[in-house]
């Protein structure tokens, strides 16, 4: 029987309320130069679990957003295998029947020994950042902190456990890792597992993002097709971030998410919580709403706070952000809501 106690909200813009993604904690082990930099973030940052939502403060915040539709939930952080007891949290989650769908990124350095009871408690899906094969620029990507032979060895151990068809995240950044292209498909070509290629965005403040930076998606298709050729593919759903492509030979499928040059706010239907429980409605935010004191009168009172906020929600960023009034606007950084 479902919880859902209320017409689905929609905004502004008359976007439904679908997707939630969660950060289960801000403390990350790699130091990524476009995330989380070490000259701006220090090593013990988000360590103090005082701040962070409960478990149970995180089931009533979760069934609260399924009662005004949510029907996806992905789990990120920070790095989310940091936190403790992971599985069991997820075993929670997995019980709530009107999620369709319950996912989790991760950097996979720790997955190798998690993977098999991630599974066990209920996680149906995994996305794995990788932004290198070369072993060194890998190294010097993550800050110093990673080894790639740790992630490959949680891709690994993730089939092992049963995961299937894995999101491989890669963000492409001008003169940075551009000869990674080809190394990272020639790798996963065949896999079944889904390499997806993200254009570097101006999440957060602390990156120095310039435009020039960005590869957009268009480059990349134009370069990989004059090797493997693609196909277009539709979407699996409205709404979803990456537009599909397969290679015509079989060997598998590709996806590019475009918020710069092809920007999908129109269909945006995703909102954002953080470790300490405040609703960002948009990944280019720059405040969130706390929902911390709400979760104290259950999961109604925690659905109708909600469906209040995201009724006045009108967020369009990447749509407007050439635009003079919107440019150099501060943004929630990305590593306190997952990206």
């Amino acid at each position: 029987m479902s919880t859902q106690t209320a017409p689905t909200p929609v905004d502004r813009l008359q976007r439904p309320l679908r997707d939630l993604r969660l950060s289960v904690i801000e403390a990350c082990n790699f130091r990524c130069g476009y995330c989380m930099p070490a000259d701006k973030v220090p090593d013990d940052y988000g360590l103090d679990a005082a701040s962070r939502l409960s478990f149970d403060e995180i089931e009533t915040l979760v069934r609260g957003f399924v009662r005004v539709g949510v029907t996806k939930l992905r789990l990120t952080g920070g790095e989310p295998l940091l936190r403790k007891r992971l599985p069991e949290l997820i075993a929670r989650l997995s019980r709530i029947g009107e999620l369709e769908d319950l996912a989790l990124t991760t950097n996979g350095s720790l997955l190798a020994g998690q993977a098999g009871a991630l599974r066990e408690a209920g996680l149906r899906r995994l996305t794995v950042s990788l932004d290198a094969l070369d072993p060194e620029l890998f190294r010097r990507l993550s800050g110093g902190r990673g080894e790639l032979a740790d992630v490959l060895a949680g891709i690994d151990a993730a089939v092992a456990a049963g995961f299937q068809r894995l999101k491989i995240n890669c963000v492409i950044q001008r003169g940075v890792n551009e000869d990674q292209l080809f190394p990272l498909l020639a790798h996963f070509r065949g896999s079944g597992h889904v390499l997806r290629f993200i254009e570097y965005m101006d999440v957060g403040t602390c990156n120095g993002w310039r435009p020039e930076q960005t590869v957009r998606s268009a480059e990349l298709r134009d370069r990989i097709a004059a090797r493997w050729p693609l196909r277009a593919l539709d979407a699996n759903y409205r709404g979803e971030v990456a537009s599909r492509y397969a290679f015509a030979d079989g060997g598998g499928e590709i996806g590019f998410v475009s918020s710069i040059s092809e920007p999908f706010c129109g269909d945006c239907h995703r909102a954002r919580v953080s470790a300490d429980g405040r609703l960002y409605t948009c990944l280019f935010a720059a405040d969130g709403s706390d929902l911390r004191p709400t979760l104290a009168h259950g999961e109604q009172a925690l659905a109708e706070r909600v469906a209040g906020l995201w009724s006045r929600r009108a967020d369009r960023y990447s749509e407007l952000r050439a635009l003079p009034a919107v440019r150099g606007r501060k943004h929630v950084e990305m590593y306190l809501i997952g990206g």
